[in-house]
């Protein structure tokens, strides 16, 4: 059986052009090449899984390139990669500092590329601190952390710092796009969205998912079947929960909470995706902020529908009423109760609004939902 490789690897860039959602940083990367501009020691931080040791590598990878050399020629003689998560210790910063001492045999420099260098101990941050200020001239460190606070500021002065951001969900959905064609695979957008937005971010948990989704549907994603193999509370629910209390219809809107609560789901985790909910209507109704909706294109139609029955003052309100019960959840003795009862208050909010004559009566009784 042949072995199987997991798409965060196959699809592992291996130029900058490659790399998702971090122009900002791979440009920078090549003009400094380019420019004959390197920095001797560079920062990596940012999130998991959103190209920082992806980058690190191609970065040392490209720094001994020449024009005319074959392509396929890496250098890797020349890269030296340690993880500080298991390599923490004095002893070994000092048989790192003693390798740097080595010219290269071929090529122009020689990488030290350290994996999370927030997990040095203090005593080895200060033995590399020497190297790190006056490095040799054929010395480049790459360092990469996603926890930039832990690591010392005598080391951070030391560097050029880049900062990665999270990838946004249409840049992962694109990169899902092309695997999806290159692997031969049926996809559909809901469903590569609902991928990219469990991701939070990373590139690596969407690819992770992404393959599992594979294997449990047999090579046809769809989006009910990424909404059951990992467990997430389908937006269908909010929609018919909106509807209800927007007709007040007070059992419907119950019912509808009961079976979020037998499908296993946490009743703060359906109070921020109500919340989520109305935020998405919101921003539907402007279109200076209608870009702010970033979901599939069939989910984008029902969130504009539903927001022509919706006005501003509403969705204020309710948001509202969702974040107070939210942030007091977590303290309530009845948690059912308590998610129920901003419930029957989101019911009664048009009443309240219809009731009101004055605009200071408004005033008082929104502040008394």
């Amino acid at each position: 059986m042949e072995n199987f490789i997991v798409s965060a690897r196959k699809y592992r860039p291996s130029i900058f052009d490659d790399v998702v959602g971090q122009k900002h940083i791979t440009d920078t990367l090549l003009n400094e090449i380019n420019n004959n501009h390197l920095a001797q020691a560079f920062l990596f931080t940012g999130p998991r899984g959103v190209g920082k040791t992806t980058c690190a590598r191609i970065l040392a990878k490209v720094i001994n390139q020449k024009d005319n050399d074959d392509p396929n020629l890496d250098y890797a003689f020349n890269i030296f990669e340690l993880d500080a998560a298991s390599n923490n210790s004095v002893d070994d910063i000092r048989q790192l500092t003693e390798q740097v001492r080595i010219p290269p045999q071929t090529g122009t420099y020689k990488i030290y590329i350290i994996d999370e260098v927030h997990m040095l101990s203090s005593q080895a941050f200060n033995a590399f601190l020497k190297t790190l200020e006056e490095p040799p001239k054929y010395a480049i460190f790459i360092l990469a952390t996603t926890e930039k606070h832990k690591v010392l500021p005598t080391i951070l002065s030391r560097c050029q710092i880049f900062n990665f951001k999270r990838i946004q969900v249409k840049d992962m959905v694109n990169h899902l796009k092309t695997i999806v064609v290159k692997e031969n695979i049926k996809a559909e957008d809901e469903a590569l969205h609902l991928i990219a937005e469990k991701a939070d971010g990373g590139l690596r948990d969407a690819l992770s998912m992404f393959d599992q989704m594979v294997s449990f549907c047999n090579g046809d994603i769809t989006y009910t079947q990424v909404v059951d193999n990992l467990n997430l509370l389908d937006k269908d629910y909010y929609f018919k929960v909106t509807d209800a209390i927007l007709n007040q219809n007070v059992g419907e809107v119950l019912n509808y909470f009961d079976m979020v609560l037998e499908k296993g789901f946490d009743g703060q985790l359906f109070l921020n995706g109500l919340n989520e909910h109305f935020r998405n209507l919101m921003v539907c109704k402007d279109a200076a902020t209608a870009h702010l909706l970033d979901v599939g294109e069939i989910h984008k139609a029902k969130y504009n529908e539903q927001s022509k029955n919706t006005n501003l003052t509403f969705l204020l309100n309710a948001l509202n009423i969702n974040n107070q019960f939210d942030l007091e959840y977590k303290n309530s003795r009845n948690q059912r109760l308590h998610v129920e009862l901003a419930l029957l208050k989101l019911c009664h909010i048009k009443n309240m609004l219809n009731s009101a004559t004055t605009l200071d009566e408004l005033k008082k009784k929104v502040m008394s939902i």
